[in-house]
């Protein structure tokens, strides 16, 4: 059960703990900042290409080759192919002292292809886009890693930097296969980050999500001359649906269901034989969503009693929602706030104007963000989406941020979101983002008192009958999910 609470005593223990002395906090941020630009140039084009080849989940074949021969040449050792899925890998530095993790997510997203100019242009021969920046969040946790593993290696001080390249983020559930093939199971703190149009460290949650996609079969049969000898799989489709969106008034307020028809049939004159409906249901926590699920297939079966069809159905992915950590976030908001936001400059302004025309009065509240760092709380917020840090999370203690990839309003998901993520103005939120993390986890490893009460934090949070589950069960990774059949 997560708990929302902390004990007085306990943050006082975080307050004193996380009073590191300002000028040795300044010296990791400093050592950082200039390993972070003199890898400007590399990161910047790593995360160019990532953008360009837009691979979707699990085919990043090139993204992840990429990222791979970078930290090689680095000195790291990487090991690919993890938990069965040829482009997850890690690479590793360090044969002693705390394991510290970041995560590096390189997927992009069907539909998006965008030219990066600040009108809705498609890009010649694009269709897909990273419309979530993930390209982005891979470059520049590889250079985090990077400027972790120089620090080590000047400082002396017992450490290991590990980069984990977790592929499918987006509806793939990459990284719970790597949780449940125990891939993180030594490891002490997991470091990530996200693109937004904000630079903030939140004490952040999201929704538990899990996806299927139920297969109606039925007979088919000429629609008008011999209706009566058909039995319409769009029927259970179309009845599964109705009957879902009636269940929609008696549910929590907080829980959200979406769905497309992926498949309805080929012809208004075949009784259709076969269709399939694709589901995602959220809510904010396992514990809640579990029962809303069972429902769902319960009403699949309804559906296809009720149509004289058949359904069978396949679980695509499942998220537990985020474990959040307030010592880790203080942490990471005290590294995030030595570098500040930063400034367009002319060319970037320009651009931002352009973007922020199209957003509509949402941007003018937010005008500006680019430049500043929020201010920390520690009320958990929630995203109001889902991700697969999630089950690292349940597993790991684990921190993010998110930093102004994008022009301030942009939403994930849009072309937006696609055109910002492939000019300067990704590219310097990116490098906020890998200073900042590289910073918090130097300031872990200067400091293993913090990671101890990370830990007790999280272990409170779990609560001491917590065994994990992944919520797709013991399925295998759906290699092919994205591959059009």
């Amino acid at each position: 059960m997560l708990s929302l609470t902390r004990k007085p005593k306990q943050a006082l223990l975080w307050l004193s703990l996380l009073a590191a002395p300002a000028a040795l906090a300044s010296e990791s941020a400093k050592f950082v900042g200039k390993s972070i630009d003199a890898q400007r140039a590399e990161a910047v084009a790593l995360a160019d290409s990532l953008w360009n080849w837009a691979e979707m989940g699990y085919q990043e074949y090139k993204s992840s080759a990429a990222m791979q021969s970078q930290l090689k040449a680095a000195g790291f050792s990487v090991k690919a192919g993890l938990a069965g899925i040829d482009t997850a890998f890690v690479a590793s530095y360090g044969d002693k002292g705390p394991v510290i993790g970041i995560m590096a997510e390189m997927d992009a997203l069907p539909g998006f292809s965008q030219a990066a100019v600040p009108e809705k242009r498609a890009q010649a021969g694009m269709t897909s886009g990273q419309a979530c920046g993930h390209h982005l969040f891979g470059a520049g946790s590889v250079s985090a890693a990077i400027a972790v593993k120089q620090w080590l290696a000047q400082s002396g001080l017992p450490g290991r930097i590990r980069l984990y390249g977790t592929p499918a983020e987006e509806g793939g559930s990459g990284k719970v296969y790597l949780v449940r093939d125990g891939q993180f199971d030594d490891v002490d703190i997991m470091l990530h980050w996200h693109p937004a149009s904000l630079n903030k460290a939140p004490v952040g949650t999201s929704l538990a999500n899990k996806s299927a996609k139920f297969r109606f079969r039925g007979i088919a049969s000429h629609a008008a001359a011999a209706p009566e000898y058909g039995r319409s799989a769009l029927d259970g489709v179309e009845a599964m649906n109705m009957m879902v969106n009636m269940m929609r008034e008696h549910i929590p307020s907080k829980a959200r269901i979406h769905y497309v028809i992926t498949n309805g049939g080929a012809a208004p004159n075949v009784v259709p034989e076969f269709a399939e409906v694709f589901y995602y249901v959220r809510s904010p926590s396992a514990e809640s969503l579990v029962p809303i699920w069972q429902r769902v297939e319960k009403i699949a079966k309804a559906a296809a009693l009720g149509t004289g069809t058949e359904v069978d159905w396949e679980v695509i992915h499942g998220n537990h929602s985020v474990l959040p950590n307030t010592a880790l976030a203080r942490v990471m908001h005290q590294s995030l706030s030595q570098f500040g936001g930063y400034q367009y400059d002319d060319k970037e302004r320009a651009f931002a104007e352009k973007i922020r025309a199209t957003l509509g009065q949402r941007a003018d509240k937010v005008w500006g963000n680019e430049a500043k760092i929020a201010p920390f709380s520690e009320e958990i917020s929630s995203s109001g989406g889902s991700t697969d840090v999630g089950d690292v999370s349940w597993v790991v203690p684990t921190v993010g941020l998110r930093t102004a990839t994008w022009v301030p309003g942009t939403s994930a998901h849009s072309w937006q979101a696609v055109a910002a993520g492939g000019t300067s103005i990704g590219h310097k939120g990116m490098l906020l983002a890998a200073k900042s993390m590289a910073t918090t986890a130097i300031e872990l490893y200067r400091q293993p008192e913090l990671i101890q009460a990370a830990k007790e934090e999280f272990n409170e949070r779990r609560g001491k009958d917590f065994k994990y589950q992944a919520l797709l069960g013991d399925r295998k990774p759906p290699l092919d999910y994205r591959v059009q059949k």
